[in-house]
């Protein structure tokens, strides 16, 4: 392949794989049908609202940025905004309302019929919407002739008293049956906060958790990816991306960006190699998120050179968990003993286990239950792929242990 192609190539790859942006394309979607579908069918019910959580880069934006595409209804009305801590309800409206064109008709004076059309914002229009019950007449108005999905993202950032505004409202929504759905899209393990003062609407609440990517949806990404650019992926290639993203579309996206990238500047431009996602692991390690790798030095490193923090973080990375990402420090055990070769009991990292949910190694672990009975987990999910990629970068880890 020539250099002009091979540029070509590299250009491209940006656009079907992207870790740093949702995906708002359908034909770029992988997976996720049973929540799509879940999310699809309080869309046409009356008085059925949907709240999408899960884990921090778990794809829950991009599921909700392609609601629209899925649907065969006309004309759809579906702006979405991010919320932030200092978000009210009436300040969330606002900007939702700012997304939203609206067009009037005024009688033109003088003999016949003509109008003149103007275009306006509803955020114009409905300047008292700072009460669930102004928002309720909005939407009464907007769903005249469009179906509205308002879509909230980061909805978990909001204070709690204003959560319980919005829960207001939902039900209200709900028993006037209004023609629209309200999605609220946030990272948890439950809504309970947002129901628990407010039982009367988990009724209008479909409640859709998105889990960690199945290795079938991952691949999916990476399959979608490749065929569009018309290029071919070994086998072990597409294993290792698999492996190493455990789960999570944002470094599915990431390795297979510079695993394509590698293979155009080689001798087979056309065909992705496991050599190629070694050096997308390297590309990946230099390019991360300064705060990940802020966070993996903080927690990791020691002045004493027999330290084992790198070893109980990488055992810890590849422990086997639960579906909300939970591990106990006996599958730490177990991991470790296959890192170093050594049969380490449960006391001999221990304290590693604790310092991790300290301050001092800067929080990177979570820490729920009660003594012996404690289970852990990254805070950061993405934390966990970038500390295997490191282990297997230091040969810390190799495949065979993931």
């Amino acid at each position: 392949m020539n250099e002009q192609l091979s540029l070509k190539l590299t250009i491209d790859a940006g656009r079907y794989f992207t870790p740093n942006a949702p995906i708002d394309a359908r034909a770029l979607f992988a997976g996720r049908h049973e929540q799509l579908f879940g999310v699809l069918d309080a869309v046409h019910q009356k008085g059925q609202h949907v709240v999408l959580y899960g884990e921090r880069g778990v794809g829950k934006t991009s599921l909700s940025s392609v609601i629209s595409q899925f649907l065969d209804v006309t004309p759809i009305l579906c702006p979405r905004v991010n919320c932030d801590s200092t978000d009210t309800f009436g300040s969330v409206w606002s900007k939702l309302f700012r997304e939203i064109d609206m067009v009037t008709e005024q009688p033109v004076p003088g003999f016949g019929k003509s109008v003149t059309q103007s275009r306006m914002s509803a955020s114009d229009f409905f300047q008292d919407g700072q009460a669930p019950n102004d928002v309720r007449k909005a939407l009464e108005r907007l769903s005249m002739d469009r179906l509205p999905i308002l879509i909230l993202d980061e909805f978990d950032r909001l204070a709690p008293s204003e959560k319980g505004v919005f829960a207001d409202l939902v039900k209200m929504l709900s028993d006037h049956a209004v023609k629209a759905t309200v999605v609220l899209v946030g990272v948890a393990d439950s809504v309970d906060e947002l129901i628990a003062e407010h039982e009367s609407v988990e009724r209008a609440l479909v409640q859709i958790r998105l889990p960690r990517m199945s290795q079938a949806e991952i691949r999916q990404i990476i399959e979608n990816g490749v065929s569009q650019l018309e290029l071919r992926a070994e086998e072990t290639a597409m294993d290792r991306i698999v492996l190493l993203s455990q789960g999570l579309p944002h470094y599915a996206h990431l390795l297979g960006l510079h695993a394509v990238r590698s293979a155009a500047t080689g001798e087979h431009p056309d065909l992705v190699q496991s050599s190629d996602v070694d050096q997308a692991i390297r590309r990946a390690l230099a390019n991360a998120q300064q705060s990940i790798r802020n966070a993996f030095h903080t927690a990791t490193t020691s002045p004493r050179p027999d330290n084992l923090y790198r070893e109980v973080l990488c055992a810890c990375a590849v422990a086997k968990i639960d579906e909300l990402g939970y591990f106990a420090a006996a599958d730490v055990r177990d991991s470790i003993q296959r890192i170093t070769g050594r049969n380490y009991g449960i006391p001999a990292f221990a304290r590693h286990l604790n310092e991790f949910c300290s301050e001092k190694r800067g929080k990177i672990l979570q820490r729920f239950g009660t003594p012996r009975r404690y289970r852990f987990r990254f805070r950061n999910p993405l934390m966990q792929p970038f500390t295997i990629m490191n282990g297997l970068n230091s040969e810390i880890l190799n495949h065979k242990m993931l």
